[in-house]
Order: structure tokens, then sequence, then C-alpha cells
């Protein structure tokens, strides 16, 4: 699991939305087909205008209920997915930003172009998200939901077959230029403390093209490898030792020691924290005697 943690995938897509402020925010109401005094909302107006131009729609009811879920009033700027429906606010115009003095909100400019445009949307998302995206998919507006669709079967638990699974479709993504592989950095401390299990799944993930820089801490020298009577230097095999740059540590020495409280002192000095400036000087005195 911190394996694909540590692996980013960067999704570009192109989408067909409509963009710009709200103008008009209308819901028209119909009898409602169950019979009764109820009435239900048949389809909703909303104006949108940009720079350039205004636009006037007509909304499906359910997406009536994303508006609301996102809080849309008049003066918000917003953009709306062709083929999903999705909506996103962005924020509030900054046309109104006089309106009050002091508020949470915050303002954005009114779109430039064309009300309908095409526009790149650039999701970073790391392989754990689209793991636990399939495990439990759901109908949704990101590229998590998206990936979820292409699994038929509904997954309830992460298993492996849905982990190579996940792999074949990111493949897939990166060939047709969709997507980009961004590895990141997973660091282990104490490694001497993995058994020969952990080791050898270690060595077989670092084989995979999808892996992350992988970086392992230890202190120990010479000792045994748990779960096994062997002893090997840090603990770890042999066979994984190999393929590992050794980067060795070294403690603090005199000047070293001097020269962190020395920074330390600067700045506090800098900053005017008359406390740490006094535990700087005083360490300073420690370390001189």
């Amino acid at each position: 699991e911190n394996f694909r943690r540590a692996i980013g995938l960067r999704i570009k897509e192109n989408k067909e939305v409509y963009e710009g402020e709200v103008t008009e925010l209308s819901p028209e109401e119909s009898e409602s087909s169950t019979g009764g005094y109820g009435k239900s909302i048949s389809h909703v107006v909303i104006g949108l205008k940009t720079v350039k131009g205004t636009k006037q729609l007509k909304l499906d009811p359910t997406i009536y209920d994303a508006l609301i879920k996102e809080k849309v009033a008049v003066g918000d700027v917003i953009y709306i997915e062709a083929n999903s429906g999705a909506v996103k606010r962005v924020g509030r115009c900054d046309a109104f930003a006089t309106e009050y003095d002091l508020e949470a909100e915050e303002y954005v400019p009114i779109p430039k172009g064309e009300v309908h445009k095409k526009k790149e949307i650039v999701q970073d998302v790391t392989l754990h998200d689209l793991d636990a995206a399939n495990a439990q998919p759901q109908g949704g507006q990101d590229i998590l939901s998206l990936m979820g669709q292409m699994m038929k079967s509904r997954k309830t638990e992460i298993t492996e077959k849905l982990r190579q699974e996940i792999n074949k479709v990111v493949n897939r993504y990166i060939d047709e230029g969709i997507a980009e592989l961004v590895p990141g950095v997973l660091f282990i401390d104490e490694v001497h403390m993995l058994d020969i299990e952990c080791f050898s799944y270690l060595n077989r993930a670092l084989e995979s093209p999808l892996s992350p820089i992988v970086i392992l801490a230890t202190n120990r020298g010479i000792c045994t490898v748990r779960g096994t009577d062997m002893t090997s230097p840090h603990g770890i095999p042999v066979d994984l030792l190999d393929r590992l740059v050794i980067v060795r540590t070294q403690i603090y020495g005199p000047i070293e020691m001097i020269q962190v409280p020395i920074s330390c002192l600067i700045m506090c000095s800098t900053f005017l924290c008359r406390n740490a400036f006094n535990v700087c000087l005083l360490c300073v005195a420690d370390i001189s005697y």
C-alpha cells in the first residue's frame, strides 16, 4: 500500500465545458408524476456570462441537485462538464469583491473566451487512490470514478488481481499519452527490523516499472537477517544489498556541533526570539567547554 501511495499519476483530459459567471438561476416546477399536490423540478434555466458573451442553458433536474450541493448562487463562477453534467464552483466573481468588508470568499476573474469551450483538466492521483476508488466504486465526476467504471465487477477489497488490472489500465494510459507517471520517494526507517519475506517483496517490487525511489535507513552493522540464521551487513540480504547505493552518514564532529547552535543563533537574532536566543547561547557555552 505504501509503495502505491508513493507512485503518482498525472492525468490530462480534454473536456467540453460550459464556464462563466452565473447571471440567472431559475428552477422550473411542474406537477408531480405521482399525483397529489406536490411539485417537482422539471428543468433548470441557468445563464452564464464570459468576457466574450452570454449563453442560456436548459439543464436536467439532476444537475440542479449538483448546483445545490456546490451552493451555487448568482454571481458565482462555475463550470459544467458537458459529458457528465458535473458542476464545479470555482469562486465568486471579482466584480462582487467590494460587496462585504470581511468574508471568507475566494474571488476569481470572469472567464475569458466563449461560454462553451474545450478545457484541459489535469488531475494528480496515486495508484493507491485508484485502488481505493475501484475497491468501492461509486458514481462520480473525477478520473477515479472513470477508472472505477472500467472494471466490470464491483470489488469490495483491494486484492492483488485488482492492482494488476489497474496497472494494465495505467500502462495503457501512459502509452496513449493520456497519463504521465510521477515516481515519488518511499522512506523506510529501521530497515533491519524487516524479515526475509518483506525483503523478498521489496526485491520483487523494485523490478516493476511502476516503482518509486526507495530509501532505506539503518544504524546497524553486521547483524542477523530476521527470519533466517544468516548474518549480513545492515541486516539486509546480500541479493538486495547488491542493488543498493550505500550512503554512509557520520556522527556530528565538534565543528558541526558548534555550527548548529550558531545557525540557530543567527535565526533567533533575525526573528528577535529572546528565549530561544538565550538557549542558543547556553548551547554554545556548553560546547565550548
